[in-house]
């Protein structure tokens, strides 16, 4: 995008239209009446400023008539002087009148459509796979359409009535001052095109800058937030980090503010310059009128009225031009927003609610996966099978694939090669709500949510949020209601410190409430905690998993844990090593093979003695 070749004006002109259908349409489906609203008061401001023009020279003239005359001309004319100061001041009524409403439609489009453009963003992203918000590429996009998405629409509405108003105006204009002399018309039109050509190389350059500049506001945006955000700022202040994070944050603004310094010198001298050409044409034509009044070929009130509507037609011009620099910058940065809007998310929602075999839970058959971008698979010809009722524990080192594999069952990611199935059903053949209803999941890196405590257990199960005995039941299980019931409100004390009243808890105690967000689904026929106890202390850790089989007696659970005194109540057990599996068997069976389960298991043991 950086390295576009020069705009053609005549192309640019062209284009200026390519997104007013869409814009027109979003602006009009957020309100049908304030657009027609803008619609009608635009088209009377383009054809009233003419007509009052014409109104003030016919009362020149009458001025005019009045003093020179006598007798019952003088009279008449008094009349038609006082008659055209009400026709030209009911016209400056209609017009400001007209001016305000538009002005008023305007600023509640503005709200309304800000709301309009960012549940559309968000609605789009409710349908993006998680793939979508790990690329960087295709954060950018999102980044790119949310910058000014809001205004952008309604600016380009805006800016197509205004060339439409001017349009108008211009050609009502055209009409008296071609009277005069159609060179008038000509020097009117051609005044203001070097201006628009400075603009139209300008506003290209803007756009293309702010679209290389998406990263690095993304940068500036995130060192704002360690700056500023409370589960950043320990180590910020205990590193001493916050002077290093403050100064990529200047040196990113200084970067951007030189660039965009140079940008406004040279568009503003530019502009002047050539402003200077629209400001002698219109001087040349003042004194053209002035000298055709004194040739008598024309009267003051004729000549008051073609200076007038030359000002106004000059005006015109200039802004019909503004108004197509600006339609062409609106269109760049909706591209932006339809680029975001009509990326095309592969369909993977089947239409299966039941598996034909119930009992034959989970099986995953040589399933292989890579990162989009890598070439080191983070899963590799993996297999197994799950029964209800049976529990599966998988362990192995950092980057081994358990996450992973987690996020492949959760049809977060479609696996490189190989199928799962749940009740004898490929999981893309399952409809994606019913089948994340069948399974309850915890990552190690669950969300910490600004809720109260209620809804941060009850989210586990949406459809059941306010149920307030199935949250205190989750709680239990998670072993929550321990300190719930001494919070300041109980299940209605709202968690962090991002709202008033609000009360931070320790790291073990929000992983008891992560935990019984998942045990919240208990009509999931499927249990996955990805490392559930990594904050909890060992006794209570003893305590979830005492009973942790019975609450799982009828369900498949899978845990991943690094604490072999979890992994040991497992019915089986594998072993993840490079991103295949190394092992599996019971706990009994992987110690007497003495492999690498039983080497992992005699080192954790040994710092128990």
């Amino acid at each position: 995008m950086e390295n576009q070749e020069p705009v053609n004006p005549i192309r640019k002109f062209l284009s200026v239209f390519q997104y007013s259908g869409v814009a027109i349409r979003i602006v009009w489906n957020t309100s049908a009446s304030l657009t027609l609203a803008m619609a009608v008061t635009t088209l009377v401001s383009g054809i009233l400023p003419a007509a009052i023009a014409s109104v003030g020279g016919m009362f020149v003239d009458a001025v005019s008539t009045a003093f020179q005359g006598n007798g019952l001309a003088a009279e008449e004319a008094r009349s038609d002087v006082l008659r055209f100061v009400l026709i030209e001041a009911g016209l400056v009524i209609l017009m400001t009148g007209a001016q305000k409403v538009n002005g008023i439609c305007q600023s509640i489009l503005r709200v309304l459509l800000g709301n309009e453009i960012n549940v559309m963003i968000l609605e789009k992203a409710l349908t993006l796979e998680l793939a979508h918000f790990e690329d960087a590429e295709y954060y950018d996009k999102l980044v790119r359409a949310r910058r000014e998405a809001s205004s952008r629409p309604l600016s380009l509405v805006v800016k197509t009535f205004d060339l439409l108003r001017d349009t108008i105006a211009l050609i009502t204009i055209g009409v008296f001052l071609f009277q005069f002399s159609p060179y008038a018309v000509l020097l009117l039109g051609l005044a203001g095109i070097p201006a628009f050509l400075v603009e139209a190389k300008f506003s290209g350059e803007v756009f293309r800058i702010q679209r290389r500049r998406s990263a690095e506001r993304r940068m500036q945006i995130y060192l704002e937030m360690v700056l500023t955000r409370e589960d950043g700022v320990k180590e910020v202040k205990l590193l001493k980090l916050g002077k290093l994070f403050l100064d990529r944050y200047v040196e990113i603004f200084r970067k951007i503010y030189k660039e965009d310094r140079n940008l406004v010198i040279r568009r503003g001298v530019w502009g002047y310059v050539l402003g200077l050409l629209a400001s002698a044409a219109f001087y040349f034509a003042y004194g053209w009128v002035g000298f055709a009044a004194i040739a008598g070929l024309i009267s003051i009130g004729q000549m008051t009225m073609y200076i007038a509507q030359f000002r106004l037609g000059q005006s015109a011009v200039t802004n019909s031009l503004t108004s197509i620099n600006g339609m062409y910058e609106d269109n760049l940065y909706l591209s932006n927003l339809t680029e975001y809007l009509d990326h095309q998310v592969p369909e993977q929602n089947g239409e299966g609610t039941e598996g034909p075999d119930l009992e034959d839970g989970i099986r995953i058959e040589n399933v292989s996966f890579s990162y989009p971008g890598s070439d080191v698979p983070a899963l590799k010809n993996v297999s197994m099978h799950i029964k209800p009722g049976e529990s599966l524990a998988i362990v192995g080192e950092n980057g081994s694939g358990k996450t992973t594999l987690i996020k492949l069952l959760t049809r977060l990611y479609t696996p490189t090669d190989g199928n799962i199935y749940l009740e004898g059903m490929e999981l893309g053949d399952w409809d994606i709500e019913i089948l994340r209803q069948k399974i309850g999941v915890i990552f190690q890196d669950f969300a910490r949510y600004q809720l109260i405590v209620g809804e941060n257990i009850g989210i586990g199960d949406v459809e059941n949020i306010e149920e307030r005995d199935q949250v205190v039941d989750a709680a239990k299980k998670g072993m929550a209601d321990v300190f719930v019931k001494d919070l300041p409100q109980g299940y209605d004390t709202q968690l962090g410190t991002w709202f008033k009243d609000g009360k931070e808890l320790s790291g073990g105690q929000w992983q008891k409430i992560a935990l019984s967000r998942a045990f919240m689904r208990n009509q999931a026929d499927v249990l996955i905690l990805d490392e559930p106890t990594a904050a909890i202390d060992a006794k209570a850790e003893a305590e979830i998993f005492a009973h942790f089989k019975d609450i799982t007696a009828n369900k498949i659970s899978i845990i991943i844990s690094h604490r072999f005194s979890t992994v040991r109540m497992a019915d089986h057990i594998i072993v993840l090593e490079k991103s295949e599996i190394m092992e599996e068997g019971s706990h009994e069976e992987l110690l007497k093979a003495d492999g690498q389960y039983a080497t992992l298991f005699n080192l954790q043991a040994q710092g128990y003695k």
